[in-house]
């Protein structure tokens, strides 16, 4: 299947985000998605080089604060600012209206700048750009899951209809047990991919809480008033949640979300005492084992211990134990709190 001719597909990649989960490798001024953490390219460096092998434009969004960095990391490409940073439902809905505005009727394809791909990624992305196109839906892929992870969100589908299936319902991150059945029931990753036409978007976020933002913007508000009072909401709980038009598309290519420590033990190469250094870090040990090592050209020795997450960047330490690298955002909210972050 290839993409509908007519109708150019666009890669809106989504960098206004800090990763606070990255901590203190990401942080108020650096955020994760100019971070080289697998290899010499940052992550926005490799989704737009991926995005580059099925679109015919990349469009960036970003906040403010981040947007004269961005061309460093995507040459050539557009970058739309978000007026403030409102999460990814007003930062989708406005980056989309925006994209209307500069290319005309297309399919947007949403791309986080933050996962690590490897596979049939383009040919999959063409695919769901042609259901969006077709079908006028609002698209989600949904990534094949290789265990029964708690740290994802879950997609059950309903009938199939070839190339995509209805969405049946949206789950939440699951306990183990849960997660167990989700697998077992053959539910689906949520990975955070979408694609639709402006038009289908912007139809179902009027019938959201999005829905004045919309307003505004139709009537050609200006950005920063537009977004005075919209809510701060994802898009899966503004948009896709709500919507009886969501279809998914299944993506067979690997996949991981790089959003926290433990995560780098699925992707990066261990060495023989399973240790897994991220980043430009020398690593020794002695009786530790299955550890994540991550720093900024800094030399670390780890004794007696495991299953720990240990980062050093900059001026700034960071140990917890792998099973607990979610919980790293608590702490980035008091540091925060705090001013220190």
């Amino acid at each position: 299947m290839v993409a509908d001719p007519e109708r150019p597909v666009v890669a809106l990649v989504l960098a206004g985000g800090t990763g606070s989960r990255l901590y203190p490798a990401s942080r108020a001024d650096r955020p994760k998605q100019f971070l080289s953490l697998l290899g010499d390219d940052s992550l926005l460096s490799r989704t737009v080089e991926r995005a580059r092998e099925f679109a015919d434009d990349v469009v960036v969004s970003t906040r403010p604060s981040f947007a004269d960095e961005v061309p460093d990391h995507a040459p050539d490409a557009e970058v739309v600012v978000e007026p403030a940073a409102k999460d990814t439902g007003p930062a989708l809905v406005y980056a989309t209206h925006r994209i209307r505005e500069l290319v005309g009727d297309c399919v947007v394809v949403v791309l986080p700048s933050d996962h690590r791909v490897d596979g049939d990624f383009a040919d999959v992305m063409r695919r769901g750009a042609r259901v969006a196109s077709e079908t006028d839906s609002l698209v989600t892929f949904g990534v094949e899951p290789t265990r029964p992870d708690t740290g994802y969100g879950y997609i059950e589908p309903g009938a199939s209809r070839g190339d995509y299936a209805p969405v049946a319902a949206f789950h939440e991150k699951p306990d183990a047990e849960t997660a167990r059945e989700y697998v077992d029931a053959g539910h689906y990753w949520n990975a955070g991919i979408f694609a639709w036409t402006p038009d289908a978007l912007l139809r179902a976020a009027r019938d959201s809480p999005l829905s004045e933002l919309v307003t505004r913007l139709g009537a050609g508000v200006d950005a920063a008033e537009a977004f005075a009072d919209v809510p701060e909401v994802s898009i899966d709980y503004g948009v896709m949640e709500g919507t009886r038009e969501a279809v998914v598309v299944p993506a067979a290519f690997e996949w991981d979300d790089l959003g926290s420590w433990d995560a780098f033990e699925r992707v990066v190469g261990r060495d023989e005492d399973g240790t897994v250094d991220v980043g430009d870090v020398t690593v020794r040990t002695v009786d530790a084992v299955d550890n994540v090592v991550a720093g900024d050209g800094k030399h670390v020795s780890l004794v007696g211990v495991s299953d720990l997450a240990v980062v050093t960047w900059d001026d700034r330490v960071l140990v917890v134990p792998k099973e607990r690298a979610q919980d790293v955002r608590t702490l980035v909210n008091e540091l925060k709190r705090r001013g220190e972050f």
